[in-house]
């Protein structure tokens, strides 16, 4: 019984969350009160989907009178705390390093450059630069870059929501098609399940694609002019030489760059190398600044930075990350998958379809316990097998068909508070053509070469 209330508890929070407008209930409240009130559900339901330890929590309580589900239950919660935190860290390093730059007035060396007064240029040269740059970064950082960069560029809230769409959009995309650009493609390489040659060959042109493909449909109808801020600085925001902007630029998108590199050499995990890079930087700062005039000082201060980094937001990403995780921990996933592969168990290229529908549930649910269930009930596939490049694909690209169904998307719309709604109305429809061209496109290469 508690297993279909747990269920029933997240399309109701859910469903808040979505109408977030409408009941003037902030998101964050709601989805905090969610994950609690799963994680409780859990416990009180003895509602973990491993069978072997309902009967050891059975035999537990009858012989030695020991509530083995609260042990348990604990030890779930430290395994995917540990988890979601290393993503929390790196989001909460990522942002303050990209914020100091803003700080700095470095990001005005990208808008000074960007020429664009037509809507639709400006749209192609955001969401091919996030495209290719989020397969160089990941798609969480280079969306929080792209989407600061926005607020020095354009002025109106709903062209912001407008482009901050194009990122997600684009990311997500850019992020498929390299073994670095994505957790889920982090976590399928790490796997042995790809390998760099095989997931950029397979995956690039679809990523392309379910890109490409709303670009061009929107470009149709978003040709008018915008007002970019070029020229528009707002009082205090460059207060430093510009020898020092230039420094704390490249030094900011280096120590960023620098990630990938730094977990390929000390297999350390990315947010180590990320805290790392903050730390350096901020004492760099220090140094730059120590001489300074106590408002400059104050304002390019590391410590008062911080202060305007958005907490809301990631506690947003930690609720949501911690509630689709007390499903999994309870088993409604590993459900799903078992569901999908007894419908799909007779049909030929039942891991196409498989793959397809894993994407559209993506959307809802977060693509890194989707692709850990993947992993787990599909690892009697070979690596480098069709389905788990289109998987990557599929979960990546899904991801962006509703506002908080990827980590990229839920950092936009934090940041720019994007509102749910409007997205479904004005971005889903073309991301799902998107989608949906870039699928065929992968399967046409599989059938071609």
């Amino acid at each position: 019984m508690m297993f279909i209330s747990m269920i029933v508890a997240f399309v109701i929070g859910y469903t808040c969350i979505i109408f977030e407008n409408l009941l003037h209930i902030h998101k964050t409240a709601t989805a905090l009160l969610l994950a609690v009130i799963l994680w409780v559900m859990f416990t009180i339901g003895d509602c973990c989907s491993v069978s072997i330890y309902k009967d050891f929590s059975t035999y537990c309580k009858l012989h030695f009178n020991i509530n083995f589900t609260y042990w348990l239950t604990h030890i779930l919660l430290i395994k995917y705390l540990g988890k979601i935190s290393e993503i929390l860290f790196f989001l909460l390093g990522t942002m303050t390093i990209v914020e100091i730059i803003n700080v700095y007035g470095g990001f005005r060396l990208i808008t000074s450059r960007i020429h664009a007064t037509k809507k639709k240029s400006l749209m192609w040269i955001i969401g091919l630069f996030t495209f290719i740059l989020s397969a160089i970064l990941d798609n969480l950082t280079i969306s929080i870059i792209m989407t600061t960069l926005l607020k020095n560029l354009i002025d109106d809230k709903k062209e912001r929501w407008f482009f901050g769409s194009m990122i997600v959009l684009s990311a997500n995309a850019g992020g498929i098609w390299s073994p670095i650009g994505d957790v889920t493609t982090i976590m399928l390489w790490i796997a042995g399940k790809i390998s760099s040659n095989f997931i950029i060959v397979n995956s690039f042109l679809p990523a392309l694609t379910s890109i490409v493909v709303p670009l061009g449909i929107l470009s149709f109808a978003k040709n008018k002019t915008i007002t970019c801020l070029k020229t528009n600085i707002t009082k205090n925001e460059i207060v430093a030489s510009h020898k020092i902007i230039n420094f704390m630029f490249f030094s900011g998108i280096g120590t960023l760059l620098f990630v990938p590199v730094f977990k390929i050499v000390t297999n350390l995990p990315p947010y180590l190398g990320i805290l790392g890079g903050l730390s350096i930087l901020w004492i760099a700062s220090e140094i730059l600044n120590k001489n300074s005039h106590n408002t400059e000082q104050e304002y390019l201060s590391v410590y008062n930075i911080l202060k305007r980094i958005d907490i809301p937001s990631i506690l947003f990403f930690f609720s949501i990350l911690m509630a689709i995780d007390a499903l999994l921990a309870c088993g409604q996933l590993d459900m799903l998958s078992n569901f999908l592969n007894k419908i799909f168990m007779k049909e030929p290229n039942k891991y196409y379809l498989i793959s397809i529908i894993i994407g559209l549930f993506s959307s809802i649910i977060d693509n890194i316990p989707l692709v850990a269930s993947s992993i787990e009930m599909y690892q009697s596939l070979p690596s480098n097998h069709y389905f788990w490049a289109f998987l990557a694909y599929t979960a990546g690209s899904g991801g962006s068909l509703l506002l908080i169904g990827s980590s990229a998307g839920i950092a936009v719309m934090g940041i720019e508070k994007i509102d749910f709604i409007w997205y479904l109305k004005k971005i889903s429809w073309v991301a799902l053509i998107g989608y949906l061209c870039g699928c065929f496109v992968y399967i046409f290469q599989q059938i071609l070469f």
